[in-house]
């Protein structure tokens, strides 16, 4: 299995680069994946702490389609909709 080695979030691009161990380089466009799941403001808050500080675990809920479970569960910082 490959694994994931370095992942970042380039702001200029609103993308997160993807280093695999086998050298392969792989760009999620953030706002693609937002526009597919149609996320609401609560949860798009949880999505920028993710990219800015834990951009792995965002591509790796991107990567093993666990997003949408993850969109469903509660919010991190406590930032509801209405």
């Amino acid at each position: 299995m490959i694994k994931l080695l370095h992942c970042f979030y380039n702001m200029d691009s609103n993308s997160v680069e993807v280093t695999f161990s086998d050298g392969s380089v792989l760009t999620i466009d953030c706002e693609e994946v937002e526009n597919h799941y149609d996320v609401t403001n609560g949860q798009m808050a949880d999505l920028d702490w993710l990219l800015y500080n834990a951009p792995m675990e965002y591509a790796s809920l991107v990567l093993s389609g666990e997003m949408e479970n993850y969109l469903k569960g509660p919010a991190l910082h406590g930032i509801e909709d209405s």
